[in-house]
């Protein structure tokens, strides 16, 4: 949604950090909390508060923390119950966008602004509108442009100063498509965050939770928003449901049973809700063609809440929303043997060296191999018609290489145990080889006939032919038995074995375990 936050900076004279805080989010309450404008001098006694933020999670912490800062009054409104502050950030791998941090200086990893603006360039595409100031990618490259000149600058050095630390490794994600000016990263950016999700939510909830016990920020929790109030063409308050109180556990479905009703004034509202991950159906309304037809299955990677109906609240009251199709999946989704939301799906995230090959059995060429263009590959999935791919791998890799998304699944990082973030050194993480074992989307075997054999029930297409399988697999370990290769992938373990980071694993021989991924 485009909204007026560059030029309310501008006029304030305030800091692009201000102006661009949370995670990427551009944030119009911490430039008008700045500005001290018009809306706020317009405040009166029939107004309930200076500000509404709609949203609790991350954007909208950082937005009322703000707030907060520059001396307003603040209501902050969520229809999930207090358990659930911070959003689905809460749940995240903690994964943050550095530019030549010091964790990547110890890696001996050379990046700079320009290497990093050439990269998100070559990966955003921007091509509707760019000097048009309606268009749909004017102001995003705007966005961009001052996002990596924060990533480049004080992003790090002002997260740092709230007391957030990372992993020393850095982990690199997304390396391309193969060219220098094209799609990925050209070095390692992903900056896991040590305490994950819940670390990078914890100081802007001490900031809100702060203000509220000197009365600058008011909780409303179960009160979903339903309109916005318009009045002159500004937008002046909110209005919606009061939901039954609910004392359900983070992440867990809460109801929507409604207990009454509310309006709530103020001269700025700001909707810090977008998110559309957990509503299927809106995903799939907006797909887009270049990435052939939406899977008919599909795991989730967020809570319920998840569900995008601010979105059209928005637009309905003037508000504008781009580029609705330029949307990310991830193609490594796994059910959730333990799920605690519906659908809860975990994400793998694959070092370089398992094979990839489609429901047929043929394998995927560059650029998708693990870890390199999750878009690209999501394109060649559909285009196959079915829903979902196969891993070829190893107990050895496993153990090695494989990760596994979210605080949850990371419980050495998530509660900065060192002793047992130690001891992937000699043995497979606890929870991926509980998935391993308990997962059902994974087929474990001693031998390649065996692991055939198990796919092919899996499924019960019987799609996956062995002697042909079998050859492409030889036909991979001989170009590793050699310096010198012709296979993509190949020279891309080669590569990453370059880089100190690389949790590395020895080529796959014709035995292991497998692990299909069921859908984008």
């Amino acid at each position: 949604m485009e909204n007026s936050t560059e030029n309310a900076a501008s006029l304030a004279g305030i800091s692009r950090r201000r102006a661009l805080t949370a995670a990427g989010g551009v944030l119009a309450g911490a430039a008008l909390a700045q500005a001290a404008g018009p809306a706020f001098a317009a405040s009166g006694a029939s107004s309930d508060a200076d500000a509404i933020v709609v949203g609790g999670g991350l954007a909208g912490l950082v937005a009322t923390a703000e707030l907060a800062a520059a001396g307003r009054k603040v209501l902050l409104l969520d229809q999930e119950p207090e358990s659930n502050l911070g959003g689905q950030a809460f749940w995240s791998f903690g994964g943050l966008f550095f530019v030549n941090s010091e964790e990547q200086r110890l890696m001996g990893i050379k990046d700079s602004h320009e290497l990093a603006w050439q990269d998100w360039l070559g990966t955003a595409g921007f091509d509707r509108g760019v000097s048009d100031p309606g268009g749909q990618d004017y102001w995003a490259r705007k966005w961009a442009e001052a996002y990596v000149d924060f990533a480049a600058e004080e992003k790090r050095s002002w997260l740092h100063g709230l007391g957030v630390q990372w992993f020393p490794i850095v982990g690199w994600a997304e390396r391309g498509g193969g060219l220098a000016d094209g799609h990925g990263n050209s070095v390692p950016r992903f900056h896991v965050t040590w305490g994950t999700g819940p670390a990078v939510v914890e100081p802007f909830e001490k900031k809100v939770r702060a203000a509220a016990k000197d009365g600058r920020v008011t909780f409303k929790f179960r009160h979903r928003v339903d309109d916005l109030v318009v009045t002159g063409g500004a937008v002046t308050g909110v209005s919606g449901a009061i939901l039954e109180p609910s004392d359900a556990a983070r992440g867990k479905p809460t109801s929507r049973t409604v207990v009454g009703h509310f309006e709530l004034s103020a001269p700025v509202v700001i909707v810090t809700s977008g998110g559309i991950g957990a509503n299927h159906d809106l995903v799939r309304r907006n797909w887009p063609d270049r990435l052939g037809s939406p899977p008919k299955f599909m795991v989730t990677g967020v809570p319920a809440y998840v569900d995008g109906r601010m979105l059209a609240i928005t637009e309905k009251a003037g508000g504008r929303i781009v580029n609705p199709d330029r949307m990310w999946h991830y193609t490594e989704g796994l059910r959730n043997y333990d799920p605690i939301w519906p659908g809860h799906g975990i994400r793998i995230l694959p070092g370089p060296s398992s094979m990839w090959f489609d429901a047929k059995g043929k394998r995927f060429s560059t650029p998708d191999i693990p870890g390199y263009d999750t878009l690209h590959t999501l394109g060649t999935i559909t285009a196959t018609g079915y829903d979902y791919s196969w891993f070829v791998t190893t107990q050895k890799i496993i153990a090695k290489e494989f990760a596994l998304s979210g605080s949850e699944q990371n419980p050495d990082l998530t509660n900065k145990d060192i002793l047992q973030l130690l001891s992937r050194i000699w043995q497979t993480p606890e929870p991926i080889q509980r998935f391993r074992d308990k997962g059902e989307d994974f087929v474990v075997a001693n031998t390649l006939p065996q692991l055939v054999a198990g796919m092919n029930k899996l499924t019960g297409d019987n799609l996956i032919d062995l002697a042909d399988l079998t050859r492409q697999i030889e036909a991979r370990d001989r170009e590793i038995a050699n310096p010198y290769t012709k296979d993509v992938q190949v020279m891309g373990i080669r590569n990453a074995l370059a880089y100190p980071g690389t949790r590395s694993a020895a080529p796959p021989p014709r035995t292991g375990s497998w692990t299909r991924p069921p859908d984008p």
